[in-house]
């Protein structure tokens, strides 16, 4: 394809999202319009093995047919597998884990929209990626405002090569996004782009007050909502979640430890479960469930006498796992904490205050603490 195509898939992409309500301003149409996406994608993809159980992944490089096309789709776009693994280094398929992708543009733009940027606004992005995003937040506001943290050296790398291709020179910074970059602080806006456990308080103290910070919160069980907090001049950030299921990949530091050996199942004690684990199937109640668990990992096991749900805290030592006969479930439990006692209480006690949805929540950050609550009837 010519580059007069790839000026009109990119503007085709503007349309098709501005027609669908995400894309609401005339800046961030501009931006879309005129930075290539493309250009941050050259090294490839990742595809998915339709049909492959465990998830199988064979590259998309730009040879092949259909890769601009691609490029400009609406859809997420996995870059590397397994910590360090890049198109370019597979012929055939991998059964590997994804860790760095081109975000949904839909998303992206949302961020974005919702991050209320304004001319002069100084922005951290913790999580650079590919770099697109950050293209179109130097588009925007130029690239004196626009810093951005990337804990990878060779993906932060590549960015900075895809984005002085298209004319960016945004402040790149390798090391641990959670801790921010302090040197250029304060920021007006904080936008992150990797789920997080819980807002760092170094985010809170590098965002002047009145400023915003957009982060989407997440657990191990992988529910996660997408916040936008406001600064106080007291230190504390306020705000809600936005809805809508957003789902990232997790920080690397936060990414969950491996099961190892599972627990003794038939030890701990045993009792009629008043929920069973088919209630983590809703995304809502799975997220309440995580505040109850935030350290928890769910495993389902199918063994000979049907299928155990298990759920296991690895550095706390508890576990749980559920069991269903006919109509009734039973918990047996172990370990310090009775994890499954906790999750049937806030559960319990959530739908007791009319199970509200998760945009109604309040989230706080203190210097000591995040709490998230819901308003009660």
């Amino acid at each position: 394809m010519t580059i007069v195509d790839s000026v009109a898939l990119r503007r085709a992409l503007a349309d098709r999202l501005a027609a669908g309500g995400l894309l609401r301003t005339a800046p961030w149409h501009e931006a879309l319009c005129s930075v290539p996406r493309h250009e941050f994608l050259r090294g490839g993809f990742f595809e998915q093995v339709k049909g492959s159980a465990p998830t199988a992944w064979y590259p998309v490089v730009p040879d092949d047919g259909g890769w601009l096309e691609r490029c400009y789709a609406d859809e997420s776009l996995v870059t590397q597998i397994a910590g360090t693994i890049v198109p370019a280094d597979i012929r055939g398929e991998i059964m590997r884990v994804p860790t760095s992708s081109s975000t949904m543009p839909n998303l992206v733009v949302r961020m974005l929209e919702d991050l209320y940027v304004e001319d002069g606004n100084r922005v951290l992005e913790v999580g650079t990626g590919t770099g697109y995003s950050s293209g179109l937040l130097c588009h925007r506001l130029g690239d004196e405002l626009v810093t951005s943290v990337e804990v990878d050296p060779e993906v932060s790398r590549r960015a900075g090569t895809a984005l002085a291709t298209c004319g960016y020179f945004p402040r790149l910074i390798v090391g641990d996004g959670l801790a921010g970059h302090r040197h250029h602080a304060p920021y007006d806006r904080l936008v992150a782009t990797c789920g997080v456990l819980n807002v760092p308080y170094t985010w809170v103290e590098q965002t002047k007050p009145g400023g915003i910070i957009l982060a989407t919160l997440c657990g191990w069980l992988y529910s996660s909502e997408l916040a936008r907090l406001t600064v106080g001049g007291d230190g504390v950030a306020h705000g809600r979640f936005l809805g809508g299921q957003i789902s990232f990949m997790l920080a690397r530091p936060q990414l969950p430890p491996p099961f190892g050996m599972l627990p003794d199942l038939e030890s701990g004690q045993e009792r009629p479960a008043r929920l069973g684990a088919t209630v983590l199937d809703d995304w809502d109640a799975r997220f309440v469930a995580q505040l109850a668990a935030p350290r928890a990992q769910h495993l389902a096991l199918t063994l000979s006498d049907g299928t155990k749900h298990v759920l296991v805290d690895v550095e706390a030592g508890s576990w749980a796992v559920l069991a269903q006969d006919g109509e009734q479930w039973t918990v047996r439990q172990g370990g310090p904490v009775q994890m499954w006692d906790a999750v049937e209480d806030h559960l319990l006690r959530w739908r007791t205050d009319g199970s509200p949805a998760l945009d109604r929540f309040e989230v706080t950050i203190t210097p000591e603490a995040q709490r998230i609550t819901w308003p009660t009837i």
